[in-house]
């Protein structure tokens, strides 16, 4: 199936009933990955409480906030379910720590993309092993490189669908929808962390901050990625368009 076939149809259908498509259309080939933030929190809790034929998993890349374990304990617990972890390749992190220190993401860009492909990118490959469909929180007003994305497109270079069920949501809708349904959500968030990932690589922002300012706070890049969502070795920015 194509990225328009999927996207034609889902077209129109809310959060709930288009993931509710999606596993009936995939039925044991869709996966959701979740990092355990606001949007994830709301796409688990639009699968589980309904029951869905979609795996959801989580990379645990070992430099998380102790915050995020506790909320993953409290996510399993609140549904009955238990979300499937993947660690990155022990030998692959021991030699980049003996090799280069266990801070070394701060010492270039390039360090902190090799850190990121080892702890994140490549377990994700495993995790994504046999799905055809993989469901994100990506939001267009996430970023700047995030503007823009098609709610459906294809990953190339993996060979999967990508879904985007609250593209367009706003915070404030995500930050609604998880009051009037009382999903547990990670404490960090009331402390001005909008995104949250590896500890040693995540900060607070400040009010008038772009929403991911708190990642690679260090770097100066205008695009920040930890390489989990390029499609093809680039984000599609356009829809139709691969600028």
């Amino acid at each position: 199936m194509s990225p328009s076939e999927l996207e034609a149809k889902i077209q129109g259908l809310g959060l709930e009933e288009s993931l509710a498509k999606i596993a009936k259309e995939f039925p044991g080939e869709a996966v959701f990955s979740t990092s355990f933030g606001l949007e994830d929190q709301v796409i688990t809790h639009a699968i589980y409480s309904q029951n869905l034929d979609i795996r959801i998993f989580t990379l645990d890349t070992g430099r998380l906030f102790s915050e995020t374990y506790e909320l993953h304990k409290r996510t399993n617990g609140m549904y009955g379910k238990k979300i499937q972890t993947f660690f990155p390749d022990a030998q692959a992190v021991e030699d980049l720590v003996n090799e280069k220190g266990p801070d070394s993401f701060y010492d270039s860009i390039e360090n902190r993309k090799e850190c990121c492909h080892i702890r994140k990118v490549v377990p994700l490959n495993r995790a994504l092993n046999g799905a055809k469909v993989w469901i994100t929180g990506i939001r267009n007003d996430q970023s700047g490189s995030r503007e823009g994305l098609p709610s459906v497109e294809l990953d190339g270079a993996r060979g999967i669908l990508k879904f985007h069920p609250i593209l367009d949501w706003s915070w404030e809708r995500v930050q609604q929808y998880v009051q009037d349904n009382r999903i547990p959500y990670n404490p960090l968030h009331d402390k001005g962390y909008p995104s949250i990932g590896c500890a040693p690589c995540t900060r607070s922002i400040q009010p008038g901050e772009d929403f991911r300012a708190g990642r690679w706070w260090w770097e100066n890049e205008a695009t920040k990625e930890c390489g989990l969502h390029w499609v093809d070795g680039k984000l599609v920015r356009k829809k139709g368009s691969q600028e």
